[in-house]
């Protein structure tokens, strides 16, 4: 295997994530056997794995004990509006309709040309740009197009259901998450009661939910959460195996690397391709040999592009966290600096608020490569 840091994991390499993995599966058998898969929502800080947790999820949709339809599709920020995004999901699904395996031949023809010409939402004309409309007209684009394909297609080729997976979901924000989570809550929801197996399993930020609790409850409990960590020493062990077959210090390297990253999957790949390319043929790894030299192109490509996006007054802030002994800081501690500071860099993903008024650095390599620089 070959590590890949900026890309999800392929299926068939995936490593770790076992009980998520088989949780997901439990949950696919309990969907077969009540007609009603439930909902997921992967949640997890940048980098943690959520997106390759999707695509293996999809991949055991197909697998010959399920047989159900996966949909993937990545939430871009530049929809715009959730009618636009109910159009482009429906565009995928016909996509993956059509190359389905298990849709027979005689009706593959039908469904590689079937399109969702129109859908009556009532009196309102479409031309109308108000919030309510978009998630109107969105949730009647999608709730047509499912109820056509589950008649056509899905049922004459056997198939036991259709999950979508969406990627990023919190990238479509408008009109408000709150109305989102409703709008999706209710509309995979009314297809369980219509006996139509349609689920959906989408990827956010561990505080997807936190800013709508109390506008969207019934959203918040649709889902069963599935809240991603780093990975433990065994996966990260594994993760090893699979990457250097022939070396032999592999338990040794895996400890080391642990420690360096805490579990953490993009830092753990990261560091794995530099170690790949620089000791590639080697029967050993010595852990510090290259280290300096994979540190500094770590600082380049992805360090430095961290404080691209922040301000001068932010970076010193940053600084200043990261000189604390202490990795989890108190706000109280740093007066100088508004609440709206510790705010605006936690939506940047620079920092990860632990509880009410307590922060740390995202990672600990981030919080070295501050100390290092000025």
């Amino acid at each position: 295997m070959i590590p890949e840091p900026n890309f999800p994991v392929k299926p068939d390499e995936f490593v770790g994530r076992r009980p998520q993995v088989e949780a997901f599966r439990q949950a696919l058998r309990q969907g077969m056997a009540t007609g009603r898969t439930p909902s997921f929502a992967v949640l997890g800080e940048w980098g943690i794995g959520k997106s390759s947790l999707l695509s293996k999820c999809s991949a055991v949709c197909e697998e010959p004990e399920f047989d159900m339809l996966p949909v993937p599709f990545s939430v871009s920020n530049e929809l715009g509006d959730y009618r636009r995004f109910a159009e482009l999901l429906v565009n995928t699904f016909d996509g993956c309709l059509a190359h389905a395996q298990s849709i027979q031949a005689r009706v593959r023809g039908e469904a590689q040309n079937w399109k969702l010409k129109s859908v009556n939402v009532g009196p309102v004309a479409l031309q109308r740009q108000t919030p309510k409309l978009f998630l109107t007209s969105g949730t009647a684009i999608l709730r047509h197009a499912v109820q056509d394909a589950w008649r056509r297609f899905i049922q004459p080729a056997q198939l036991n259901g259709i999950v979508f997976f969406l990627d990023d979901l919190d990238n479509l924000a408008t009109p408000s998450q709150d109305a989102i989570a409703l709008a999706l809550r209710d509309q995979f929801q009314s297809f369980g009661i219509e006996n139509i197996n349609c689920s959906i399993c989408f990827s956010a930020p561990a505080n997807y939910f936190s800013n709508i609790r109390s506008l969207a409850e019934p959203a918040v409990r649709f889902y069963d959460k599935v809240y991603l960590g780093p990975f433990s020493l065994p996966e990260t062990m594994e993760y090893i195996e699979a990457i250097f077959e022939k070396v032999t210090n592999r338990a040794e390297f895996a400890q080391w690397l642990h420690s360096k990253t805490g579990g953490h999957p993009y830092f753990m790949a990261f560091i794995c391709r530099q170690y790949a390319q620089l000791t590639y043929g080697d029967d050993k790894l010595d852990a510090t040999e290259h280290w300096h030299e994979i540190f500094h192109r770590l600082e380049k490509e992805k360090f430095s592009a961290d404080l691209a996006q922040v301000t001068e007054r932010e970076v010193h802030l940053l600084r200043a966290l990261a000189r604390c002994e202490e990795q989890e800081i108190n706000r109280k501690e740093f007066a100088d600096y508004a609440r709206i500071y510790f705010t605006r860099l936690t939506d940047k993903g620079l920092l990860t608020r632990t509880g009410r008024g307590h922060y740390r650095l995202y990672h600990p390599l981030f919080r070295e490569f501050l100390r290092q620089t000025k």
